[in-house]
Parts: C-alpha cells; structure tokens; sequence
C-alpha cells in the first residue's frame, strides 16, 4: 500500500473513531442538579477549568435529543451561551459618571492648555490685515493670477484674499 493512502486511510479511521465517541458520550447521563444549581452567581467565580468542562459537557448533551435535557441543563446553557457575563456584564454602578467627570475634566485641561498658549502667542502677521489683503488683489489683478476663474479673470464676483474683518485680524 501507497504511503499517502495508508496515512488518508489511517486518519479517516482516527476521525470516525472519535465522532463515534463523541456522539456516545453526548447521550450518557443528565448533569447532576447540585452541579447546575445557582450557575448564574457562581459561574463568574468558577475557575476556567470547571466552567470548560461544565460547558463541555452541556455542549455533549445538547448533542443529542433536546427532550432528553432537564430543565435546568437548559436554562444553564441558555445563560452561560448568552448571560451577563464576561464581555456582556453589565457595567458597574456609577461608571457613568465617572466617564462624564473625565470627561469634563479632559476638556477642562485642553481648554486651560489653550488658554495658555494663546496668552503667549505672537501678535497676528500684518498680512492679516484687511488693508494688506485687499491690496494683495489688487497686485494679483495686475499680474493677471488665474485669468480663467479666479481674481483676474472676467466678471469676478468673489472676495479673492480678503478674509479679515476691518483693520484688525
């Protein structure tokens, strides 16, 4: 026999061998009661081990019939599938204002942050000035800039540089 088919035939029978077990196991007996009891309040204090194969092993039962499921392996699998718990629990009391007060408290500093650099700040460039940018158009007008839609060009209508108010920035 070929090496490459007695290795396919080898891990078929490996596969087979333990979807046959797995389908055995997941009809064996109901998890006890005291196991499931409470599962809400104790499944967050559970080490991971236990709760691996607590999950294990409703995941094993729920392989096969359904009806053959106690009430309360249904309700535990219900909650540990889709419970508060983990990446859904439910924030803690107060976390919202405590995000709010950080909040204002963030704003608070950049604002102060603000604050002070714009007292240091050097006084605005004279070609910030009104009467420098009009004459600024003026010269653009003269040297033709954009003849075909901007300053120089027929009919213009816009403000071209003019972006201060009067005298002051």
């Amino acid at each position: 026999m070929l090496p490459v088919a007695r290795n396919a035939l080898v891990r078929a029978s490996r596969q087979s061998a333990t979807a046959a077990l797995g389908y055995r196991a997941a009809s064996t007996h109901a998890i006890s009661n005291p196991t499931l009891a409470n599962i809400e309040k104790r499944w967050e204090v559970m080490p991971m081990q236990e709760q691996a194969e607590l999950w294990m092993a409703l995941r094993d039962r729920m392989k096969g019939s359904w009806t053959e499921l106690t009430l309360q392996e249904k309700k535990a699998a219900y909650w540990i599938a889709f419970g508060p718990h983990g990446p859904r629990a439910l924030p803690p009391p107060g976390e919202n204002k405590k995000v709010a007060l950080y909040t204002f408290i963030g704003l608070g500093v950049s604002f102060v942050v603000f604050a002070t650099m714009r007292s240091f700040a050097q006084p605005a460039p004279r070609s910030m000035t009104k009467e420098w940018q009009e004459a600024t158009n003026e010269y653009m007008k003269e040297q033709k800039a954009d003849p075909l839609t901007g300053i120089a060009s027929e009919g213009y209508s816009g403000k071209g540089f003019v972006q201060s108010r009067s005298g002051n920035p």
